[in-house]
């Protein structure tokens, strides 16, 4: 055993030396995760209250100036000049240093920044909530720039703002203002599609539904393009409520009721007209869309409300225009979100009265205000994700509002069984309220509403559908060029070999898309999943009884939701069909295309011209 003298000897005898660069300076760096960039939270009409000037978080990459990025390209070209605009290079350090250019409707460079801010946000958000990556519709020359989409900022001289599948972009017109009564502008004023975040966050929308479901720019029937303008509402009315200043301004302005249309003034007024400016009750503006230029259409407020209308069972008979009928869907997601908000926030507003708080509050204590911010903004992310993630529960062709709700419900069930926060009920009566009921339904009921799951192979008695054997999900990143060619030929064999238990006909049947989804449910375990959408098409007479008048072409199909299959044993069973949501050919479904495409005039005998058309559905 060592003594105590020769332990200290031996403490004392130096170590080896450490590498001579151990601490050198590295000369490489990591890039950030986030780029800051400033931005309108609603649009310049309101300055730089209730904040405004907003600074939202992008993923980082590196740009070329325009922003050029990977998903994303502006192109500042004016198509009433001819001539382009000098691009922004938002990795000058100057830039970097200061989150970007400041606000201004007076500098293009700022116009370049903004639509590429809230694109780029507005898609993170999705793809988030879904679980995947999101491709865009591949452009029409082929290959070419698929995976960016087109941002043009100022494209033409018009009071319109609308996505477009040809150009591959988003093109934002701009225009002078008339003399309107009670718009904040002045009169002659030039006003910016591209500066309302609104307007940016709406037109991106249609470009994701677009590339994840390509057949819903198909008008086959009265609900797809209201559903197209109404899902896109939804998305840049959800993104206010994460606007924590103008949050924390409504709930003290509006006594914590985020659903009231008017808030309160700063002063209270001395006599039946307001005197001064700060007499006059301002209007809600997380509720509203798009409120520039809507006070410029004259409509005195926002383009549209969150609650635009009330709930009526029939106003959907009667209802046609799609901005209108789109806006009984809005209402009635947004009637559930308020039903949710309420519900979790009551136990605050009966500690508060309990301490003697008012019914009926005219300012509300900070930390209450900060309470109900915090949930309002998550619930509100609750809503956007399972709008979202519904899409990958809907058909692949002719969607209704009543296929939606029917995704809503099932998306929500499989991730979240328990429903801790009631969404679900929520949404079931806010949708019934107004007429919105899904085809065939026995019940009004969530498990009646769910789609039914389909019955597993290794079940008693087996499932109709067998497993997808050699089915590759990736990663998180998406599928490489190899393994995407794999699952197109794999589901395609698949397709044909199972066409009568899939409920398809002899028709060829194509796989537009399949995507692999990675997701975490309520008890924290990871789901993985594909989605794929098989596709059959077929030509049919304009009318049966007068063959001579040509054909058009119609179609159906059916989207799968595949498994990934836990462990068992130390090996992995093959992936198992869960979810069969069809809308197939034949019958009554047949009808109902024919007659509104030869409705629309669609009828060349191709359907390659059967398309919303975004440019006229959006002017004005």
């Amino acid at each position: 055993m060592q003594n105590a003298s020769s332990a200290r000897a031996a403490a004392a005898r130096p170590g080896p030396e450490p590498p001579a660069d151990l601490f050198a300076p590295s000369t490489s760096f990591d890039p950030p995760a986030k780029r800051p960039l400033r931005v309108y939270a609603f649009d310049p009409t309101l300055g730089r209250v209730l904040g405004n000037n907003l600074v939202i978080e992008v993923n980082y990459e590196p740009l070329q100036p325009g922003p050029v990025g990977e998903r994303f390209a502006v192109v500042d070209y004016d198509g009433s000049t001819k001539s382009f605009y000098a691009p922004v290079d938002l990795d000058n350090p100057n830039l970097l240093l200061r989150d970007g250019l400041d606000p201004t409707e007076s500098d293009p460079r700022f116009h370049q920044q903004m639509v590429y801010a809230v694109a780029s946000e507005t898609l993170r958000r999705f793809e988030a909530a879904l679980g995947r990556r999101v491709h865009w519709r591949p452009p029409p020359n082929g290959k070419h720039g698929a995976n960016r989409l087109y941002l043009f900022p100022h494209a033409m001289v018009q009071a319109n703002a609308f996505y477009s599948p040809d150009a591959h972009g988003i093109l934002f017109g701009y225009f002078r203002a008339g003399s309107v009564v009670d718009a904040q502008i002045v009169p002659g004023q030039t006003i910016f599609t591209c500066l309302s975040h609104d307007i940016v966050a709406h037109e991106t929308t249609h470009a994701v539904v677009d590339g994840i479901r390509e057949h819903f720019t198909e008008p086959t029937n009265i609900d797809v393009p209201a559903f197209h303008e109404a899902f896109a509402d939804l998305a840049a009315l959800f993104r206010h409520f994460s606007h924590r200043e103008a949050l924390l301004d409504t709930l003290q302005r509006t006594g914590g009721r985020l659903y009231t249309t008017n808030m309160r003034a700063d002063a209270p007024g001395s006599s039946t007209e307001p005197v001064i400016q700060s007499e006059i009750a301002p209007d809600n503006p997380l509720i509203e869309l798009a409120r520039q230029f809507g006070q410029v259409s004259g409509l005195h407020a926002g383009l549209r409300s969150a609650l635009g209308t009330p709930a009526n069972t029939q106003d959907l008979k009667t209802t046609i225009e799609p901005h209108a009928r789109g806006a009984i869907l809005v209402a009635a997601v947004f009637d559930a979100y308020f039903s949710v908000y309420l519900q979790q926030t009551a136990d605050y507003f009966r500690v508060f009265r309990a301490g003697g708080g008012s019914d009926q509050p005219v300012d509300l204590p900070g930390p209450l205000a900060n309470l109900l911010a915090a949930d309002a903004s998550r619930i509100a992310e609750l809503f956007f994700s399972v709008c979202a993630r519904s899409l990958d529960y809907c058909p692949p062709v002719d969607v209704t509002f009543g296929d939606f709700l029917r995704a809503i419900i099932t998306a929500d069930i499989d991730l979240f069984p328990s429903d801790s926060y009631g969404v679900r009920d929520a949404v079931m009566q806010a949708f019934r309220s107004r007429g919105i009921v899904p085809e065939g339904a026995q019940f009004f009921s969530e498990d009646a509403l769910c789609w039914p799951k389909v019955r597993s192979p290794t079940e008693t008695p087996p499932g109709p559908l067998p497993a997808v054997s050699g089915l590759l999900f990736g990663d998180p990143n998406g599928l490489t060029d190899d393994e995407k060619n794999v699952n197109g030929d794999l589901l395609r064999a698949y397709a044909r070999a199972n066409a009568t238990a899939l409920g398809f006909d002899q028709s060829p049947i194509s796989v537009p898309s399949f995507h692999p989804m990675f997701r975490t449910d309520e008890d924290g375990s990871l789901k993985i999943d594909m989605v794929v959408e098989m596709v059959q098409q077929r030509k049919v007479p304009l009318d049966p009884a007068e063959p001579k008048l040509g054909t058009m072409v119609i179609r159906g199909g059916v989207t799968l939701m595949i498994s990934r299959q836990p462990l068992r044993g130390g090996k992995r069973p093959d992936p198992e069909v869960r979810y069969a949501i069809a809308k197939h050919l034949g019958g009554t479904h047949d009808n109902l295309q024919r007659a509104a495409y030869v409705a629309q005039g669609f009828t060349d005998g191709t359907g390659a011209n059967a398309r919303i058309n975004f440019g006229l559905l959006h002017g004005i």
